[in-house]
Formats: structure tokens, C-alpha cells, sequence
């Protein structure tokens, strides 16, 4: 039997597939589904910063003072019944999932300051969440703010969490920071065990008839995989804590990608919402089936061997790529209608 378990931020896993934060696992059946069909691990739906902020008393009457000079601020800020759980509803659907599978479930704190997350990490913590992944988006519309403090408010966060529970804590970054080496490098030190690579963030869109501005959900494709694989590839070797990869994983080939680029797991949740729960079964077969014909006894032996620092040729992953590729890209020529 081949043997396809990882290890993440210090957890001995089964499979590679862990499931990402999705309203899938809102469900203790889907959550026990999810295990039966291979799933590793399950990252619970997130519990959001805007969420906590409006049942906090303290945190309103902030917001109620920012609204004296952006009133358009609280326009925009989620109705309480737009989101699908409380503080406490939340908590007691951690403690019946932990309950419900014996595969380890992670809790997602969503949020871009400092604010209560101390005391939440806490709580998730006490309610048997093995890890924690701070799912960050910080969206810079003001000048004033500069990468450095945007990057420096997340250092202060994870700092602040990191210390403050003894569970093992994730960071899910954006793809848009300027040096993401030298960040992860600096979240390492602040306490993080590892990187999730990338967040997927949900564009809004123009209706011109109605001129509105209109959200928009799209499920991943598998062609978003590749600047996870890019940057993985980049980290591996160069980070003690382990990188998750999410966002275009559909395939046993896409599980393949992210172990081989360095990632310890691979997150799967838009596959799943197209082909339903057991298709990480599915996949699971479809990754011992490549393993065992290529003779491999574990996929522990893939890990890594397509990173940076393992190919004899690191051009593909430089600026000579970029190079090489546009000069070797012709048109082809036109051709005249008669």
C-alpha cells in the first residue's frame, strides 16, 4: 500500500487533501462525509473580524465614530443576519465537529487587524480547533497607507495570536504583497507555522445598464493553481513551518503539483462544490494509482523535487523565464482573404 500521509504544522495527517474553509463544513454530516471520503484534515467556514465587530458593544461605537466622516462606511458593512454564525454558534459547531471525526479540524479566524482575535483564538482553541488559520485580507483604498503598514498591522496580528494559544497557527496570505519571502520569513519569526498560499479574493463587477457595482462568485479553475506553485516552489527550503497550497486544486495531477512544488497539502473546496464531497476520493485513487505505477513507496518522496532548489535549471522560476517565453512567442502570420 502506498503510504500518501503528510505531515502539517506539526500534525501527522493521512492524505494530503485537506479541506479549505467553505459553507460545506457548515454541515456536522458534510464534516463526517468529508472524513469517510478521504479528507485529512477540514478547515472550518471562517468566523469574521466585521462579524465579532458588530456583536461587540466596544468595537460599534468605534465604527459609530468613524461613521462621522465616512458614512458610506457603515453602508456597506454586512447586515448581523448575513452571516450564517455567531460567536457562540460557532464555537459549539467547532466542539460538535471535533466530536463528529477524528481528523483534525482547524478553525479560520477571517480578519485584517488585531482587534479580539487574541480572546477568539483563545476560545477556538479551548473548543478543540488542533490549529488556527488567520485568513487576512487587508485592501489598501487609502494613500496614506503604505505596504509597510499594511504588511506590519499582520505581523502585529500574528504575533498577537501566536502568543496568545499554544495550537499550531497558519497564515493565508494574498498574492499581492511585494516580497512575499521575506514576509513569510518575518510571519515565521512572529510565531506562524506555516503559509497557506493564496487566498482567493472575489472581484466585484460593473453592471453598466443598471450602474451598479455588483459582487461576483466564481469557482476556482485548475489554471489558478499556477502562481501557487510558482511561489511555493520559490519558499520551500528557505522556511522551518510547512506551506499549504489552495486555490485550483481539482485534480490528482493539481495534488501532485503542489507536493512536488514543496507544499505539504493541498486544499481542495471549489471541486467539491462542482463534483460533490466524494471526489476526494476519487482523486485520492487516481494519486496512489500514478504513485504505484511509477514505483513510489510514499508521496513524502515527491516533496520537493520540482522547487526551486532542486531543478538543475532555475531560469523557469526567474526573470529569464519571463524573457524567454515573450521572445519566444510568435504571431502567426495573417492570412489574406480573397
Amino acid at each position: 500500500m502506498i503510504d500518501i500521509s503528510m505531515q502539517y504544522l506539526g500534525m501527522n495527517l493521512s492524505g494530503p487533501i485537506v479541506v479549505a474553509s467553505t459553507p460545506l463544513s457548515d454541515s456536522i454530516d458534510n464534516v463526517r462525509h468529508m472524513e469517510d471520503a478521504g479528507a485529512s484534515a477540514i478547515v472550518l467556514t471562517s468566523l469574521f473580524e466585521e462579524q465579532l465587530a458588530l456583536e461587540s458593544r466596544a468595537l460599534d461605537e468605534d465604527l459609530e465614530r468613524g461613521a462621522d466622516s465616512y458614512p458610506e462606511v457603515q453602508h456597506f458593512l454586512p447586515e448581523q443576519n448575513d452571516y450564517r454564525m455567531s460567536h457562540d454558534v460557532y464555537l459549539e459547531h467547532l466542539r460538535r465537529a471535533c466530536e463528529a471525526v477524528k481528523v483534525p479540524i482547524m478553525a479560520s479566524l477571517n480578519g485584517a487587524s488585531t482587534g479580539g482575535w487574541v480572546r477568539y483564538a483563545k476560545d477556538v482553541e479551548q473548543a478543540g480547533a488542533k490549529a488556527i488559520e488567520l485568513n487576512t485580507f487587508a485592501l489598501a483604498t487609502d494613500r496614506g497607507q503604505s505596504s509597510a503598514d499594511i504588511e506590519q498591522q499582520l505581523l502585529t496580528l500574528v504575533d498577537s495570536v501566536c502568543r496568545a494559544v499554544k495550537v499550531p497557527v497558519a497564515v493565508k496570505l494574498s498574492q499581492s504583497y511585494t516580497s512575499i519571502p521575506h514576509l513569510a520569513g518575518q510571519l515565521e519569526a512572529a510565531g506562524a507555522r506555516g503559509v497557506v498560499l493564496f487566498n482567493r479574493f472575489y472581484q466585484p463587477d460593473f453592471d453598466i445598464e443598471a450602474l451598479e457595482v455588483r459582487p461576483t462568485m466564481h469557482f476556482s479553475t485548475p489554471s489558478e493553481l499556477l502562481p501557487r506553485l510558482h511561489w511555493t516552489a520559490i519558499l520551500y527550503g528557505h522556511l522551518k513551518g510547512d506551506i499549504g497550497i489552495t486555490g485550483g486544486v481539482h485534480s490528482a495531477e493539481d495534488v501532485l503539483k503542489a507536493i512536488m512544488a514543496g507544499g505539504s497539502v493541498a486544499m481542495m473546496v471549489s471541486a467539491l462544490h462542482i463534483h460533490g464531497i466524494d471526489h476526494i476520493a476519487r482523486v485520492l485513487a487516481d494519486l496512489r494509482y500514478w504513485l504505484e505505477k511509477r514505483e513510489y513507496t510514499s508521496l513524502m518522496e515527491t516533496r520537493g523535487c520540482l522547487s526551486r532548489r532542486s531543478v538543475p535549471d532555475t531560469s523557469p522560476y526567474d526573470r529569464g523565464n519571463y524573457i524567454k517565453t515573450l521572445s519566444s512567442y510568435s504571431m502567426r502570420p495573417t492570412v489574406a482573404a480573397f
